[in-house]
């Protein structure tokens, strides 16, 4: 099993005839995923790599039973690609798009709470169920099917822990990016509830960074709620106060959001914190 997309995952991709989307269109296909449909306004009726393409998002879900959206669309149309997404009744919503405003976003996830509309992202690269559907940017080629969660805010850190698992034998459920920006949709919290409901998931892996409280909302969580392994990493021990590393809302202020919070967090409810991200593979290798 997994969670979020799997083999009966149809998805619709809005933006699909610039570059991004055609070439990321491209290798989601390959990996065999059921891309149905694509949208882009004003080039219905036209088709890339095969795929049809709709005018409205609600055309495509009309005519194509579509269920998942990705979207990579500029940050400037961004949030209407996701409202239309969600008012046609997408249930779940993967925006790749970085630089998206954060005020965009807040209407974003108002919307989006009220409609029950699932989001991935923005700012991010997307998710993986090994051997049944890629959605978004993740390397399917390192990725091999198996028994781990990941959940990550970094998108590159995500790579080199899921090729760091394969390379040791230890396959994948689903790998999740849910992006660093301040403002976003599923948090930790929410992907843990999937992992630990899901059989297939054996032991989960959890890269965070420094910024924000998540991460600590995540260990407390842990400890009342998840009953499999689970291993963290945390990226951004070496930042200074103020200096923004990377994400949005990778930064400390006022003395809140740090490493050292963060893995005295994971320590506290016995998660084991890995020194540099491949050790993570080293410790699920110990936990299973």
């Amino acid at each position: 099993m997994s969670i979020l997309v799997d083999k009966n995952t149809r998805l619709l991709v809005q933006g699909i005839t610039g570059r991004e989307g055609q070439f990321h269109t491209k290798n989601s296909i390959e990996y065999g995923t059921n891309v149905v449909a694509g949208v882009t306004p004003g080039r219905g009726g036209e088709a890339i790599l095969g795929v049809p393409v709709f005018d409205t998002v609600q055309d495509a879900v009309t005519q194509t039973g579509a269920n998942v959206s990705v979207i990579y669309v500029p940050a400037a149309f961004a949030a209407d690609a996701m409202l239309e997404a969600s008012s046609a009744g997408i249930p779940l919503v993967v925006c790749i798009t970085e630089r998206v405003p954060v005020q965009d976003m807040m209407r974003v996830k108002h919307e989006f709470n009220l409609r029950g509309t699932r989001l991935i992202g923005p700012n991010c690269p997307g998710l993986i169920s090994p051997g049944q559907a890629k959605v978004g940017i993740i390397p399917g080629e390192i990725c091999t099917p198996g028994h781990v969660g990941l959940v990550s805010r970094s998108g590159t850190l995500t790579y080199e822990v899921v090729d760091a698992l394969s390379r040791q034998g230890d396959g994948q459920s689903t790998c999740v990016g849910i992006g660093g920006d301040p403002v976003r949709g599923l948090n930790f919290v929410e992907i843990l509830e999937l992992f630990q409901q899901d059989p297939d998931t054996h032991a989960i892996v959890l890269i965070g960074e420094i910024g924000g409280t998540d991460e600590e909302k995540a260990a407390a969580y842990i400890q009342a709620h998840v009953t499999k392994p689970v291993v963290a990493f945390i990226a951004g021990q070496t930042a200074p106060p103020g200096k923004r590393m990377g994400h949005a809302g990778a930064i400390i202020e006022g003395g809140t959001g740090t490493a050292e919070e963060k893995i005295h967090a994971f320590h506290a409810v016995n998660v084991p914190v890995a020194r540099y991200p491949v050790e993570c593979a080293e410790l699920i290798r110990k936990a299973l």
